[in-house]
């Protein structure tokens, strides 16, 4: 038997075996997703949102916090942001428009082993402040960035 049939029939028997697995229902894809925080990202207000995904609607700015986005955004249904925190320890980084239908864009849970970076493109539905929100040591800090957008995102 050659190498070649052999693989062949090798990947006959998995796909085989995935097929009947899934027939049966062993295999359920929402078993295996994540936590969905579903109130924080259909939240309307930016008090709602921050309640709902940190527990307190408020936090203070950092200058450890830096939100890299650009001042004017030709295209807001696609607009490139990143957020680069010096913060120790940092458990979780979210990302919020005030301006959008719902100002919750993103939330990203980290572990310890990792950098405090992530790097994103949203949609914008006008013209607004980009806010991240950095979880750290169990202590809420946020900083901003004005963006202008020039042509309709998200809101058309």
């Amino acid at each position: 038997m050659n190498y070649t049939r052999r693989s062949f029939l090798r990947a006959s028997l998995a796909a085989g075996t995935v097929a009947i697995a899934t027939g049966a229902g062993l295999l359920i894809p929402r078993s295996v997703l994540a936590a969905w925080p579903k109130n924080a990202f259909e939240a309307k207000t930016m008090d709602e949102a921050m309640k709902d995904i940190a527990g307190a609607t408020s936090a203070p700015e950092s200058a450890d916090i830096i939100v890299e986005a650009p001042d004017i955004a030709e295209n807001g249904a696609v607009v490139t942001v990143t957020i680069t925190t010096k913060l120790a320890n940092v458990e979780q980084i979210s990302l919020l428009v005030p301006k959008n239908t719902t100002p919750l864009i993103a939330s990203y849970i980290l572990t310890s082993n990792t950098d405090g970076f992530v790097t994103s493109r949203i949609k914008m539905r006008e013209t607004s402040d980009v806010i991240a929100v950095v979880k750290s040591g169990n202590k809420l800090f946020s900083a901003k960035k004005p963006v202008k957008v020039t042509l309709g995102g998200c809101g058309g």
